[in-house]
């Protein structure tokens, strides 16, 4: 029972981290206007993503449960759980990217088409389109 208490939470670390790290990737690489995957940020994802995975699981173990905390045995046990949770959440974030992408560019630099379904996840609900007419005629 403990130790299903304690994977459990582990998971749920571990799939907070991935989405949290690969935000930030994909803002780094929109920083550093990156065109292609950088492997040495998803190295360190994974790595960020171990460290706080098996934070949580030996505060679990050793605070919680009271139980003998083995480093090395839980470090290869929580990289089996990051490696398949990492890897789908990419594929799911880069499918996201690609189908809400605001515009396409050319090599040039200049906008090819606008993404029609960037500007419909955009769009304000009828209610608030004129919310704000009043300060808007002054």
């Amino acid at each position: 029972m403990y130790t299903f208490l304690t994977y459990s939470v582990s998971l749920f670390v571990i799939v907070i981290s991935v989405f949290i790290t690969l935000f930030v990737k994909y803002e780094l690489e929109q920083m550093f206007r990156e065109k292609k995957d950088v492997v040495p940020f998803h190295i360190c994802n994974v790595v960020i993503t171990l460290m706080v995975s098996c934070g949580a699981h030996a505060v679990m173990t050793i605070y919680i449960i009271g139980n003998e905390f083995n480093l090395i045995l839980q470090l290869v046990i929580l990289m089996f759980i990051i490696i398949p949770i990492y890897i789908s959440g990419h594929f799911a974030f880069e499918k996201y990217k690609s189908v809400y992408r605001k515009y396409i560019n050319a090599d040039n630099g200049k906008v090819i088409v606008l993404n029609e379904k960037y500007l419909k996840k955009k769009k304000l609900p009828s209610k608030l389109k004129n919310y704000n007419a009043i300060s808007k005629e002054k």
